[in-house]
Formats: structure tokens, sequence, C-alpha cells
């Protein structure tokens, strides 16, 4: 990854580099060497190199970009739906040149990773979605985040341990965040309001021939862990690993709370992958 020019504006805050796909100025971070890996991340922790990145990045060629209205990468009225995006993140792996790579997404970026391996299945050498919506499941609703205050969010999200991980929610000054917060909140309606799933995935996933890694957590209060059973069923060469807590129970950040042990979980996964 490029070194940053200047001091960080708050913990783990990297400038990134930018690319343009399709006219839109694309924000993303990238380090390591090895197979390569496209991270595609969850509606929050934007704007940062973490230390997940970090681990996983000294074992693959970590790609991380940014969605279209989050982080860096501004909003655009050409991108409004799932597949937009999807269309978007394949033509940023033909601007680097990648042709086959590994794919993993964590939450709304596992619904958008699942999402791109319906599509391009020849693309993608292996599949891994970490605490993941996108799927219809009777009887296990998600939390509703658009309905909470911040505050309830954090709590829901840590599981009631926000107050460990202060580091991960500074956002630099108060008021650049609330209009970055407002400006990613409005991009996730726009992806996941409604319908909160895609009900043709129960059919289309058939299409992804993949090895795939679907890891729950064991205490995830926004998505249910039936979530994650129900993509290991669904996925024909699926695999679903349980990622527990060293402190506490795993929630619906384990790239936070566990991360490195998610990253050797995802590397060691990627790595067996690697001749397929």
């Amino acid at each position: 990854m490029a070194e940053t020019t200047t001091a960080p504006l708050w913990p783990f805050h990297t400038e990134p580099e930018f690319i343009e796909v399709d006219g839109l100025r694309t924000a993303y971070r990238r380090d390591g060497a090895g197979e390569p890996v496209l991270f595609l991340h969850g509606a929050g922790q934007t704007r940062r190199w973490l230390p997940f990145h970090q681990a996983l990045a000294e074992r693959v060629e970590l790609l991380a970009p940014e969605h279209p209205g989050f982080g860096d990468t501004p909003l655009t009225p050409e991108v409004d739906r799932i597949d937009d995006v999807v269309l978007h993140y394949d033509a940023l792996v033909r601007a680097f040149g990648w042709e086959r790579f590994h794919l993993v997404g964590h939450s709304l970026g596992g619904f958008l990773a699942a999402e791109f391996a319906v599509y391009y299945p020849e693309r993608v050498k292996s599949l891994t979605l970490v605490t993941a919506p996108g799927l219809r499941v009777p009887g296990h609703p998600m939390a509703d985040v658009f309905r909470m205050t911040p505050e309830e969010a954090d709590g829901l999200l840590f599981n009631g341990h926000a107050a460990e991980y202060a580091e991960y929610l500074e956002e630099g000054d108060p008021g650049e965040a609330l209009i970055h917060g407002y400006q990613e909140m409005t991009m996730l309606a726009r992806l996941h309001f409604n319908p909160r799933y895609d009900v043709k995935l129960d059919h289309r996933l058939a299409r992804v021939t993949a090895p795939a890694l679907l890891v729950a957590a064991e205490d995830d209060r926004l998505i249910p862990g039936a979530h994650m059973e129900r993509w290991a069923e669904l996925l024909p060469n699926g695999r679903l690993e349980v990622l527990t807590g060293d402190r506490h129970p795993t929630g619906h950040l384990p790239h936070v709370t566990e991360p490195r042990k998610l990253a050797t979980t995802i590397a060691d996964f990627v790595a067996a992958q690697a001749g397929a």
C-alpha cells in the first residue's frame, strides 16, 4: 500500500489511492503479495487500513476498494442497485488485470460478493462470506439498523462491548463524520432498504461452483446465524465455520474483535484453493 503522506486523522485512517472506473473515481487500498484477494467491506469502517487488512496482506495480495457512496468513493446516480455495484467491480478488477481471484466480503460486502460470484462464476477462485445478509430466511429476521440510533447500532454490532473498541469508532471532526455517515447510510438504503434480500439467490447460487467458506459469529445480533447456515446449504461447495472469540463471543464484526484470527482463517482457506 502506498505510504500515507499525512498524519492519520483518526486511528487506522489512511489516504487511499484512486482508479477511474467507468467515470467514477474509486478509492482503494492495496498491499501484500501472493494470491489475489478482493475484499468487499460492509456498511462502515471505511477510510481505514485496519489491523485485519494488515494481517491478511501479510499472506496475500489484498485489494480493498470502497463501494460507490462509501468512504472516499463518491455517490453517483448511476449506481443505486446491487447489480450496478457488481458491474462496477467487474470493471474495477479488469482495470487491475485480474482475470481470476479470490473474493471475500463482510456483511453488505458479502451480499455483493455472492452476487458477483453468481454473475461471474468463472472469475472466482474461492468465495468467503463473513456474517453476510442477502437471503430470505423465514423465522430469522435481521435487526433493522435503519430504525436505530448510532449508539443503539454500536451496542448491537459490538454486543454491548463497544467501549472496548473506541478507536474503531473515532471519525475525526464530528461535523464531517456526520455528513460522511449520512452519505453512507443513503447508499446503504439504496442498496439494502427494500428488499433486504435477493429472493432469486436461492436458485442462482447453484451457479457458484467455486469452494466457498461461510464464516459465522457465535452471537451475531444483526444477522442471525441461521442466515450463514442457509448460505452453506445453498452454495454447492459451501462450508460453514463459526469463528470463536478469545475475550467474548464473536458478533457481527469479527474483523474488528478478532482481526488476526479471521485473517488467518481466510488466508488458510485461500491457500488451500491456490492451485484451483
